[in-house]
């Protein structure tokens, strides 16, 4: 008899979810200690949290260590494409056949009982990662830290705070301070932690946390400092002075998330060859991406495309701000977001970098503002706006009114996944 493949056994995980979500770890030790607790065997962890510039950071990490001939995994959440995206065993996606194996063992393992999908496949990833060598795990925190499926390990050997932002306040709470202290719930006893620039109320939270622990902090502004001068990226910490490329990865924003992967690196002891590594060889699909083939491409093809996964106020400024950067020429957006997310918010930073935006509705995904909604939101905003049915029509409309275009199809990962399925 054939065994299901990965996409049968996680629409089972799917029809496992409880009828209420409480934040709570007790399901997943439950399923952890009948799958022989794998995430007790498991290779020096990294665990990062915080609300924006999690992935970038963790794929400057994954550079580095991989370029100092380390094999890495990596945890990463939510996939882009394919689920196999969020595993990655040394350094590539989980194959099929073992991401079946996981997953059929973990279900069995569950015998049927409540359980979340994240959790259920957070527990099939701690058992793939458990039974393949490597000598890092790269571990994603997938929301808020304190009690997020992924706090399960008892000494990492680093932990990652990236800059706290507003996100998810539902589930974290409504103020920084708030989502600060549910963030910094990933602090160990006497575990070292990298903490990204901080507003002065986060950095508050994260620092008697951190005291109250015996967990040595790396802050950003106190411990060592990154700016770009020159062209170039400038690191200082304590051990002294880098002067690197500036990061693959695109908008000034990413110096800020390359500093917070240096500091780490050098606290790992790592050497100045790594570092650069970690700079020039990271990438991180739907972060700035140029979109050069594909369907978008031919339906505009004296226009620039870019495409980026950012769905919060905190990334639309990162945007704004990269945006600023580039070579005067109309930016126009085509925008899909989650209902969850608050598209005046979003929109704020953005307005003045914009000549005109395109709403259009998430393939697949019934959670999600209409169109019509999300331009009404951009009018308010002083935005020239109108709806199409899909990126496509929307890219084909503005390029055939402005050939030379600049276009940034945004507001969500979801929507991001469609477009690099034919676009990537």
């Amino acid at each position: 008899m054939t065994s299901p493949g990965s996409a049968a056994l996680l629409e089972q995980m799917t029809a496992l979810h409880p009828a209420e979500i409480e934040l709570s770890l007790d399901r997943t030790f439950r399923l952890l200690a009948a799958l022989g607790n794998p995430h007790l065997h498991l290779p020096p962890v990294i665990h990062i949290a915080g609300t924006n510039g999690k992935g970038s950071t963790l794929a400057m990490l994954r550079a580095g260590l991989s370029a100092a001939g380390l094999r890495v995994h990596a945890y990463t959440s939510p996939h882009l494409v394919r689920f196999h995206e969020r595993i990655e065993i040394a350094g590539q996606p989980i194959s099929e056949p073992a991401l079946a194996d996981a997953l059929l063992r973990t279900l069995a393992a569950n015998d049927g009982q409540p359980v979340t999908f994240f959790e259920a496949t957070t527990c099939a990833a701690l058992l793939a990662f458990a039974e393949t060598p490597a000598e890092a795990l790269l571990l994603e925190v997938g929301m808020g830290g304190r009690m997020d499926t992924t706090n399960v390990i008892d000494t990492p050997r680093l932990t990652i705070l990236t800059p706290v932002a507003f996100d998810h306040q539902a589930f974290l709470g409504n103020s920084l301070a708030e989502i600060a202290r549910e963030k910094a719930g990933i602090l160990k006893r006497g575990v070292p932690c990298v903490v990204g620039r901080q507003h002065d109320d986060a950095l508050e939270v994260i620092e008697a946390a951190a005291a109250r622990l015996g967990a040595p902090l790396m802050v950003h502004g106190q411990h060592w400092q990154v700016w770009e001068e020159h062209g170039r990226l400038v690191f200082q910490d304590e051990t002294g002075l880098l002067d690197l490329p500036l990061p693959a990865l695109k908008g000034p924003h990413q110096t800020d998330n390359a500093g917070i992967a240096l500091a780490a690196l050098r606290h790992l002891g790592h050497d100045e060859a790594t570092c650069e590594a970690a700079l020039t060889r990271a990438s991180w699909p739907a972060r700035m991406q140029r979109l050069r083939r594909g369907p978008l491409s031919e339906a505009a093809p004296n226009a620039e495309l870019w495409l980026d996964g950012g769905h919060n106020p905190h990334a639309a400024a990162a945007l704004a701000a990269t945006l600023t950067r580039l070579p005067a020429r109309p930016t126009h957006l085509v925008l899909g977001m989650l209902a969850s997310r608050d598209p005046a918010e979003f929109l704020g930073p953005l307005v003045v970098q914009v000549a005109g935006l395109t709403a259009v509705p998430i393939p697949g995904e019934p959670k999600a503002h209409t169109p019509e909604t999300l331009a009404a939101a951009a009018r308010a905003a002083g935005l020239a706006a109108t709806t199409a049915p899909d990126v496509l029509q929307a890219v084909t409309r503005i390029a055939q009114a402005d050939p030379s275009a600049r276009i940034l199809v945004c507001g969500s990962l979801y929507l991001a996944g469609t477009v690099l399925r034919d676009n990537g």
